[in-house]
């Protein structure tokens, strides 16, 4: 799903810097222009906690590397260091995996007033229901998980060429799980997966470039009832399985 970027974030950022400007100072490249959805004060680095960490850590999720996982901690160390690169080098940004200014900017331009990123939507992820609850967490817990399988989907298709990325299914309710004769341990109770269909890219396409995005459960082509999507999670331990895609 594509959507233009607000304006308002634009002008806002133009009236910054000329403010900047016309007081005859310089605006500082070690912090950030304020953003409706979240705003970074400074710079974050290796050794850095908390918060804003942990703020940065969900964007950054789905540059983790082959096959890892980052934690979202709120504690910078050498993963999200390397996450925070990778990201840089996705977007041509100086890769140090220092987080400082423009890192920020390039976040604020990819994501939308409600913090999902700007080429995914809550609502595509919840076509069950308006709340989020009747899974098997809370309902805060199911749309913080779907906030960060789309962070997750949207690195995944800036690497896949910024073509899109078709989601067929997201959270469920115990009762919309139910419905689709879904299992009853399904990681759509929990708001954590999402179901892909095929698209500009096929389905193994997308079960493969899933590896190098940080979901830990990949099934697809040729696992049992998977023959027509691509499933991705954040299970805790590592199943893929896609075996016609040779996963």
């Amino acid at each position: 799903m594509l959507r233009h970027k607000r304006p308002v974030r634009l002008l806002l950022s133009f009236v910054m810097v000329a403010a900047g400007v016309f007081a005859g100072s310089a605006v500082s490249t070690s912090s950030a222009s304020a953003d409706s959805c979240y705003t970074w004060s400074g710079t974050l680095r290796e050794g850095s906690k908390g918060a804003a960490v942990t703020q940065l850590q969900i964007r950054v999720a789905g540059y983790p590397g082959t096959g890892s996982v980052l934690a979202i901690d709120g504690s910078y160390g050498a993963a999200t260091k390397a996450a925070v690169t990778r990201f840089q080098k996705a977007y041509g940004l100086t890769a140090d995996g220092v987080a400082g200014a423009k890192t920020f900017a390039k976040i604020y331009a990819l994501q939308d007033s409600d913090c999902s990123p700007a080429n995914f939507d809550f609502a595509e992820l919840n076509k069950c229901n308006s709340s989020w609850a009747g899974g098997n967490v809370s309902a805060a817990t199911a749309k913080n998980n779907a906030l960060r399988t789309m962070w997750k989907l949207q690195a995944m298709r800036h690497a896949l060429g910024d073509k899109s990325i078709r989601v067929t299914s997201g959270f469920r309710s115990k009762s919309c799980n139910a419905a689709v004769g879904g299992a009853t341990n399904s990681r759509h109770l929990y708001g954590d997966s999402a179901d892909l269909g095929s698209g500009p890219h096929s389905l193994c396409t997308l079960a493969k470039a899933a590896r190098n995005h940080g979901f830990n459960g990949i099934l697809g082509p040729g696992y049992p009832g998977h023959n027509d999507h691509t499933h991705v999670d954040h299970r805790s331990g590592r199943t893929w399985k896609a075996p016609s895609c040779g996963i």
